[in-house]
């Protein structure tokens, strides 16, 4: 069971790489692999506490983008609104997530699909945290909401 979710986990890192792929192809106007492991990535802290992030194609900041990014532990991001679509495979630990519609742990290999403007809630679970690949269609916000 555990080999099938380490293979579900790379499969789907790979397809999500793979559209990140072409999007920063589009972007930079020049073709290139890119490759890139969290355990070598370089994780900055990112300005709401509890999270950092490792860019591994374009710019968080400017546009589309993908990166690692970390959750500590029972970290709470509170309700919020992004101003793009959000694209998660979860790596280690569980993303914890929150709508009106209800409640979802998210796992290792699992996958799911915030889009811009949806208001919710996440946070890392209590224990573990989470690790996840993040893709967004432009750049990244988050804008609390009540």
């Amino acid at each position: 069971m555990k080999k099938l979710i380490v293979s579900a986990v790379a499969a789907l890192i790979i397809v999500m790489a793979s559209v990140g792929i072409v999007q920063a192809q589009n972007d930079s106007g020049k073709k290139s692999v890119v490759y890139s492991s969290p355990e070598n990535a370089t994780f900055k802290q990112a300005p709401m506490g509890g999270v950092s992030m490792a860019a591994i194609w374009g710019d968080a900041d400017k546009g589309a983008h993908a990166t690692y990014t970390k959750f500590a532990p029972g970290y709470d991001a509170g309700m919020h609104t992004h101003p793009n679509d959000v694209w998660i495979v979860v790596i280690k630990g569980a993303y914890l997530y929150k709508d009106s519609d209800g409640e979802k742990r998210v796992g290792p290999g699992e996958f799911i699909r915030v889009p811009g403007g949806h208001k919710h809630w996440s946070g890392g679970d209590k224990t573990e945290g989470a690790l996840f690949y993040e893709e967004g269609s432009g750049k990244f916000g988050l804008t609390p909401a009540k």
